[in-house]
């Protein structure tokens, strides 16, 4: 059996809520011989900057996106990775993909790195941290963490056949010669592409888009029952603003730093208002709705700046 011994711990996660695939990503770099790209991946991926909402704040809005695309937005942030999918429609490859996925898998945990996989333990991203070829077992890490053998094993046949049978495996393989600058170029470039509404989302909002279809549920289309919702999607997309502060501060990107400085902090502080107050309150929604108005304003201000310089 091998197997990696690897957790979350030293991933940013400020609201417990972080985008699961970049969680997995971060902590997947973190775990290679390439760490000093963990908290830059997010940013440098588009991560930091994507956002999906669907109408009725179905979480699974954020798992709607062209996972092809993990391969090339991954690499444009100077690493380079193998990735293996099998989609809808496509059961005629499922038993050749699968045995493609588990190959590189093995061949990551191998050389010390786990692989960010689609649906370990619940239908989100998560990490596959080690393999026993006798019991033909992966040993996996849920983002929902528990000690039952459920959330930290998984039969190799289940690999792509679980709640949302769909395959999608991404490994970290090494590291690009691209220069610093050609990644920030690039980042800018993949940050103004989702904002701007050009990345794929099925009919979900996205982008700049995501703001009035979040808003409008504190204020018009407020529903009690979707509480839970709301904080989902302050959680997932507040924790990512961090990393594209981050991203800007430490490349001396003075004025996207200070907007995504002031980004993050409207959307952490609508998170806590969300998680300690009574929603129920007017007057609670109204602060929450005027913080994300005022990032809304500020990201559009972030892009102008971002598109001038692609």
């Amino acid at each position: 059996m091998k197997k990696l011994n690897i957790s979350w711990e030293g991933i940013h996660d400020s609201t417990g809520y972080l985008f699961s695939f970049a969680k997995s990503l971060a902590c997947a770099v973190k775990n290679s011989p390439w760490p000093e790209y963990t908290e830059d991946i997010v940013a440098t991926s588009g991560f930091a900057f994507r956002m999906w909402v669907s109408a009725d704040l179905c979480p699974s809005a954020t798992s709607i996106w062209e996972f092809d695309n993990q391969k090339p937005w991954v690499e444009s942030g100077g690493l380079t990775c193998d990735y293996v999918g099998r989609y809808w429609g496509q059961d005629n490859i499922e038993e050749e993909k699968r045995l493609e996925a588990i190959a590189k898998i093995k061949s990551s945990i191998n050389n010390g790195i786990p692989a960010i996989s689609w649906d370990t333990g619940l239908p989100e991203w998560g990490l596959i941290t080690g393999y026993d070829e006798d019991g033909q077992m992966f040993s996996i890490l849920s983002i929902v963490e528990d000690d039952s053998p459920a959330s930290s094993q998984m039969p190799f046949a289940q690999l792509g056949k679980r709640e949302i049978p769909l395959l999608s495996v991404l490994t970290i393989t090494g590291k690009s010669d691209k220069t610093e600058e050609n990644i920030l170029y690039d980042t800018k470039k993949l940050a103004v592409s989702h904002l701007t509404g050009a990345e794929w989302s099925d009919e979900n909002a996205s982008g700049l888009e995501a703001y009035p279809a979040l808003i409008r549920h504190f204020e018009e289309d407020f529903n009690p029952d979707l509480s839970w919702n709301m904080e989902y999607f302050l959680g997932t997309y507040g924790a990512l603003k961090y990393y594209a502060w981050k991203y800007f501060e430490k490349i001396k990107e003075t004025e996207l730093a200070t907007i995504y400085k002031a980004v993050f902090e409207a959307w952490q502080e609508a998170f806590e208002i969300k998680t300690s107050q009574d929603i129920s309150q007017l007057e609670v929604r109204v602060r929450i709705s005027t913080l994300l108005k005022s990032a809304h304003e500020n990201e559009i201000q972030a892009v102008d700046i971002m598109s001038r310089s692609i």
